[in-house]
C-alpha cells in the first residue's frame, strides 16, 4: 500500500443546513399567525421536529412574541409538571417585579427558590381536583404575566399525566390571550389511553388547529443535507443512494452517519464529488443505537424475539418463516409482530412480508443479540431458507457463514460468486470468495480454484482499486506460502497476483510474480502468452529491451494455437503497446491492424484499455495527435461502459497531454481532482501529483514543487516503476540547476539515466537527457556531455519520435554553447524551438527560445536578443509559467530592456498581426492539416479553428487556405534556419 501521504484526508464536517422542510415551516408559521393556535408536530425520533420548530421561530422572531420551550425528558417516572417548571425557571431565574395576584402563592411548592417574591401560600384545599385547578390557574397567570404567548413542549410522549392535563387546561380556556401551543411527539410512543389524543379532538371553537407529519428526506434531500456538511461539495450518486438506503432519510441518522464515516476516514473527494472508500456496512450511530434498544426493551418478550429474528434475516419474509425461525407458537409470533408494528419498528410490505422500517434500527437490534444466540438464529434461518422452492443463494451463504458452518458456507458462497459473475457483478464475486478464502476452513484442494475465480473477478471489475483489491492480494500472497500447491497451481495464482499488482502500481513485485508464473503455465497457452506479453513491458526490472522483445516474440509464437477472438485481441493490443513503450517502430504497424470497436462489453473494455495504453505510449513518442485520438477513444468507451478505474487513468493522461500542448487553463484544479479521484492506485495518484508539481514549478512555487516531486519519486522508486522515476528525477534536477547546484542535478539523474542506458529505451530520455547534459556542461565535463548526445542520437536512429528528437535538438544546441560561435548556438536553439513547436509543446519551445535569446545577448546581436527575450516573457506569462516569466523579466532588466506589462483583462487586440493562437493554427495549416485535425491537436472545436483561419486570412489578405499558407511562409511568419540533417 502507498505510504502515509497517499492516504485520504479527513474532510471538514460542519453542522447541516436546514433541508427539505420549507413547506412545513410555512404551515407552522401560518398557523401561529392565527392565534390562538394548537400545532401538533409528529414524527419519529431524529426526524427533525426540534430543528423545524427552531427554524420557524427564528423566521418569525419579533419583539412582540415571547416563546417558552419545555422539553419532556425520557424518565421512567416523570416529575409532576417538571417540563413546564424547568422551562419557567430557566426563562426567569428570579421573579423581581413580575405582577402576580395572591393566586400565585399556590406555586410555592413548585418554585421554592422564588419564595421571597411569591405571595403567601393559599389555604389548603381538601378537594385534590380543586387544588389542581387552582395550581393550573396560577401557572397560567404566571405564564401570562411573563408575556409568554407561545409555549413549545417537545417530546410530549414522555410527559407526565399532570403536564398533559395542564396542556388540556390551557387549550380549553376561552380567553383569546391564551398562549399558542406547539407540541412535538413520536406517534409510535403514544398509547391509546394518552391524554395527548384529546388535544386534537376537544378544542374550543375559534382555535386554529394544525397537525404536521414529518416524513424522512428523499434521496435528493439526503444528498443536499450531506453536501451542506461537507463544504457544500456534492456527493456521488452511489454514495447518496447508499446513505439514503442505510438511514432511510432520517436527518439525525444521516448526520451521525456522515460524522462516523469522516471519523473513520472513509470519505474522499474524487472527480468533483464525495465518495465512500469502504464497501463495508454503515455503522450504527450511538444515538440511533441507544434509542432503538430503549424502545425494544419496553416491548413484551414475543415482540423482542421476532425483532431479533427479523434483524438476523435481514430481508423481508412472510410471517410463517419468521415464526419458524423464532420457534414461537403462531399466536405468540403474531402478537409479537403486531407489537413491533405498533411502535413503528417493523412494517409489512405489499406482499405481506415483514421487515424493519429502518435499516439502522435493524443493525442496532442485530448487534445487541448475544453471539451464541445470533449463531443459533443464523443456523435456523439457513435451514429454513434452504427448504424454499427457490433458495436465496446469497442469503444462505451469509447465514451459514455467521452460523460457523464453513462447509455449507463454501457451497453457497461459490454458487453466489458464479451467479454474480454471470450477471456482470465482479465486485460481489470477489467479496464472496475473498471472504471465504481468508476466513473459512476451506479444503486445500478447493482453495486454488476459488482463488483463480476471485482473481479473474477482480481483474474484471470496473471500479477503482480499493480495499477489496488489496485484501485479495494479501489472500493470494498468503496462499502461495502453502506447501500443498502444485507447480501448476503456483503458476496460476502467481499469474493472477502479478496482474493484480500491475493495477496497484507495484511494478517490480508484479514482474517477480509473473516471471515465476510463466514456467508453470505450459498447460495453458492463452495464459502463458498473456504473461509473456506482460513480461515484454519495459516498465520494471533490470532487463534490456532485447529481453523484453524476446518475451514478446515467445508470446507471438503461441498465438496460432489460440482460437478465442477476445484473447487474440487482448494479446495483439498488449503487444502493440509494449512495442510502443520499447520504442519499436513496428509498433505503429501493429496498432494500425487493431480493431476500433467490438460487440461485447468485455471486448469493448479491452479495446478501451488498449487505446489508453497506446495513448500513453504516443505521449512518450511525442506524437500528440495520435495520443489524443487514442485517449479520447478510450475515454469514450470507458464512459459508455462505466469503467471508473479505466476512466480515471485516461483522464490523467489527457491532463498530461494538455500540459505538454500548453492547454493549462484550469489544469491545476483538474490535477487536484484527479489526485483525489484514485488515491488507492499509486500509478494514477502519482501521475496527478507529478502534474501538480509541474504546474507549481512553472508557477514559481519552488518549495511545493520540490516536495511533491520528491514524494512521487520516492514512491515510484519503492514500487519499482522505473519509467515513472525518469521524469521525476529530471524535474528535481531542473530545480537543482535553477539553484545553481549542477552536482546535485547530476546525482539525482545518475541512476535513471543508467537505467535508460541498460534497458536501451532512449525514448524515455526526452526529459532527462537535456537536463543532465546541461549539468555536465556546468561542471565542465564536456566530453561526457558529448558522449551522452551521441548515445541519444544513436538510440533514436530510424525512429519517428518527435518528442525525443526535440530533446536531441536541445542537447545539440547545448553542446554548441561550449564552442566560441554564439550565432551558431543561437541557430541551434532556434532549431530546437521549432522542433518543440511542431509537436506542439509550447512551454519547452519558449524555454528553448529563452536560451536562444541569452546566446544572442552574450554575442553581438543584443537588440535581437532583447526583442526575442521580450517575446519569450510575454508568452511564458500568458501560458501560466509565471515563475519562468519572472526569471526572464530579471534577465531583461539586467540587459537594460523594458519588461512588458502583462495583459490582465479584456480581449487583447493584435491589430493586423497574428495572435499567438492564430499562429498555432496557421502553422498547422501550412503543415497541411484539416480544421478537424487542427482542432484535435489543439483541443479546439472545428468552429473555433475555422474562425481563427478566417481571421488569419483577413489579416494576411489571403483568399484561400492555400494562399494563406504561401503568404504566411513568404511573409516570414515562421522564418528560421533550416533543420539540420540528423547525425549518426
Amino acid at each position: 500500500m502507498p505510504s502515509a501521504p497517499l492516504q485520504p484526508t479527513v474532510p471538514p464536517v460542519s453542522a447541516p443546513h436546514f433541508v427539505g422542510r420549507q413547506r412545513q415551516v410555512r404551515t407552522l408559521s401560518e398557523a401561529l399567525g392565527h392565534s390562538p393556535a394548537v400545532v401538533l408536530l409528529e414524527g419519529e425520533a431524529g426526524i427533525g421536529k426540534s430543528r423545524l420548530v427552531r427554524e420557524a421561530l427564528a423566521i418569525d422572531a419579533t419583539p412582540a412574541r415571547r416563546s417558552l420551550v419545555a422539553v419532556c425528558p425520557p424518565f421512567r417516572e416523570s416529575l409532576t409538571l417538571g417540563p413546564i417548571v424547568d422551562a419557567l425557571r430557566e426563562a426567569q431565574p428570579t421573579l423581581g417585579d413580575v405582577p402576580l395576584t395572591a393566586l400565585a402563592g399556590a406555586l410555592r411548592p413548585l418554585f421554592p427558590e422564588w419564595s421571597p417574591d411569591l405571595p403567601a401560600a393559599p389555604e389548603a384545599l381538601d378537594d385534590a381536583k380543586a387544588a389542581r385547578h387552582r395550581l393550573f390557574r396560577a401557572l397560567t397567570e404566571l405564564i401570562q404575566a411573563l408575556g409568554v404567548n407561545l409555549l413549545v413542549v417537545e417530546d410530549v410522549q414522555w410527559a407526565d399525566e399532570v403536564t398533559l392535563e395542564f396542556l388540556l387546561f390551557l387549550t380549553s380556556r376561552s380567553d383569546t390571550d391564551r398562549p399558542d401551543l406547539v407540541l412535538t411527539y413520536r406517534p409510535e410512543d403514544v398509547n391509546d389511553q394518552s391524554l395527548l389524543l384529546r388535544l386534537s379532538s376537544r378544542l374550543p371553537s375559534g382555535t386554529t388547529q394544525v397537525r404536521i407529519l414529518l416524513a424522512p428526506l428523499d434521496r435528493a434531500e439526503t444528498a443536499t443535507l450531506v453536501s451542506s456538511m461537507l463544504d457544500g461539495r456534492p456527493m456521488s450518486e452511489e454514495f447518496a443512494t447508499f446513505l439514503h438506503e442505510a438511514t432511510d432519510g432520517v436527518p439525525l441518522a444521516v448526520e451521525e452517519s456522515v460524522r462516523l464515516l469522516c471519523d473513520r476516514a472513509d470519505l474522499v473527494f474524487r472527480s468533483g464529488q464525495w465518495v465512500r472508500l469502504s464497501l463495508s456496512d454503515l455503522q450504527v450511530p450511538p444515538t440511533v443505537r441507544d434509542s432503538t434498544r430503549e424502545r425494544v426493551g419496553r416491548l413484551p418478550a414475543p415482540a423482542q424475539t421476532v425483532l431479533r429474528v427479523a434483524a438476523v434475516l435481514g430481508e423481508p419474509h412472510r410471517e410463517d418463516l419468521v415464526t419458524s425461525v423464532a420457534e414461537l407458537a403462531p399466536e405468540a409470533s403474531r402478537a409479537g409482530l403486531a407489537a413491533a408494528d405498533a411502535v413503528g419498528l417493523l412494517v409489512m410490505d405489499e406482499r405481506g412480508r415483514w421487515q424493519f422500517r429502518h435499516g439502522l434500527a435493524a443493525t442496532a437490534v442485530y448487534e445487541s443479540i448475544p453471539t451464541p444466540e445470533r449463531r443459533m438464529l443464523h443456523e435456523r434461518a439457513g435451514r429454513a431458507l434452504a427448504l424454499l422452492a427457490v433458495p436465496p443463494i446469497v442469503a444462505l451463504a451469509r447465514h451459514f457463514r455467521e452460523a460457523g458452518d464453513d462447509s455449507s458456507w463454501a457451497t453457497y458462497a461459490e454458487a453466489a460468486a458464479r451467479r454474480a459473475l454471470d450477471s456482470g457483478d465482479h465486485t460481489a464475486a470477489v467479496i464472496h470468495l475473498d471472504d471465504l478464502l481468508s476466513t473459512a476452513e476451506v479444503p486445500p484442494a478447493d482453495r486454488p480454484r476459488l482463488a483463480r475465480t476471485a482473481a479473474m473477478a477482480a481483474l474484471g471489475r470496473r471500479e477503482s482499486v480499493d480495499e477489496v483489491y488489496h485484501r485479495l492480494i494479501s489472500t493470494l500472497r498468503a496462499m502461495l506460502a502453502s506447501p500443498d500447491l502444485s507447480d501448476q497451481q503456483q503458476g496460476e495464482i502467481r499469474n493472477y497476483l502479478g496482474r493484480l499488482l500491475i493495477n496497484t502500481g507495484e511494478a517490480e513485485a508484479a514482474l517477480i510474480e509473473l516471471d515465476q508464473a510463466v514456467t508453470h503455465l505450459g498447460h495453458d497457452p492463452v495464459e502463458a502468452a498473456k504473461v509473456m506479453t506482460y513480461l515484454g513491458w519495459a516498465y520494471a526490472g533490470p532487463w534490456p529491451a532485447s529481453t523484453h522483445l524476446r518475451w514478446l516474440q515467445r508470446a507471438a509464437d503461441l498465438v496460432p494455437a489460440i482460437t478465442s477472438p477476445a484473447d487474440r485481441l487482448s494479446l495483439a493490443g498488449n503487444r502493440a503497446a509494449a512495442l510502443l513503450m520499447l520504442g519499436e517502430e513496428s509498433a505503429w504497424d501493429a496498432i494500425a491492424e487493431l480493431p476500433t470497436d467490438a460487440s461485447s462489453s468485455a471486448e469493448r473494455l479491452d479495446i478501451a484499455r488498449i487505446n489508453a495504453n497506446i495513448g500513453t505510449g504516443a505521449l512518450l513518442w511525442g506524437r500528440y495527435a495520435d495520443a489524443r485520438s487514442h485517449l479520447e477513444r478510450a475515454l469514450e468507451i470507458a464512459d459508455a461502459e462505466q469503467s471508473e478505474r479505466l476512466r480515471n487513468g485516461v483522464r490523467v493522461e489527457l491532463a498530461n497531454l494538455d500540459w505538454f500542448t500548453g492547454q493549462w487553463e484550469g489544469l491545476g484544479q483538474r490535477a487536484e481532482e484527479l489526485a483525489e479521484a484514485d488515491r488507492d492506485r499509486p500509478g494514477v495518484y502519482l501521475a496527478s501529483i507529478r502534474l501538480i508539481a509541474r504546474l507549481a514549478a512553472a508557477g514559481g512555487r519552488r518549495r511545493a514543487a520540490e516536495q511533491q516531486f520528491r514524494l512521487a519519486l520516492d514512491e515510484a522508486a519503492r514500487l519499482g516503476a522505473i519509467d515513472d522515476t525518469v521524469e521525476l528525477a529530471a524535474a528535481l534536477a531542473r530545480l537543482a540547476l535553477a539553484d545553481g547546484d549542477p552536482r546535485k542535478a547530476l546525482r539525482v539523474t545518475q541512476d535513471p539515466l543508467r537505467t535508460i542506458e541498460e534497458k536501451r529505451v532512449w525514448l524515455w530520455a526526452t526529459e532527462i537527457a537535456p537536463i543532465r547534459l546541461e549539468a555536465l556542461i556546468a561542471v565542465g565535463d564536456v566530453d561526457q556531455a558529448r558522449r551522452l548526445t551521441s548515445r541519444l542520437a544513436n538510440g533514436l536512429r530510424h525512429r519517428t519520435a518527435p518528442g525525443p528528437r526535440a530533446a536531441l535538438a536541445t542537447c545539440r544546441a547545448l553542446m554548441l554553447t561550449t564552442g566560441d560561435d554564439p550565432a551558431r548556438a543561437a541557430r541551434g536553439f532556434a532549431r530546437a524551438a521549432r522542433a518543440w513547436e511542431r509537436l506542439p509543446r509550447p512551454y519547452d519551445a519558449w524555454l528553448a527560445r529563452e536560451r536562444q535569446a541569452r546566446v544572442l545577448l552574450a554575442g553581438d546581436d543584443t537588440d535581437a536578443g532583447r526583442r526575442l527575450l521580450t517575446t519569450v516573457y510575454e508568452n511564458l506569462h500568458r501560458l501560466g509559467a509565471r515563475g519562468d516569466a519572472d526569471r526572464v523579466a530579471q534577465e531583461l532588466r539586467a540587459n537594460d530592456a523594458a519588461v512588458p506589462r502583462p495583459w490582465r483583462g479584456g480581449r487583447r487586440g493584435y491589430g493586423d498581426r497574428l495572435s499567438p493562437r492564430e499562429l498555432e493554427v496557421v502553422r498547422l495549416v501550412v503543415a497541411g492539416k484539416t480544421n478537424r485535425e487542427i482542432g484535435r491537436i489543439l483541443s479546439k472545436s472545428p468552429a473555433t479553428v475555422e474562425q481563427q483561419v478566417r481571421s488569419a486570412m483577413r489579416k494576411l489578405n489571403a483568399s484561400s487556405r492555400t494562399v494563406l499558407a504561401v503568404t504566411a511562409v513568404e511573409a516570414g511568419v515562421f522564418a528560421e534556419d533550416a533543420e539540420p540533417r540528423a547525425q549518426s
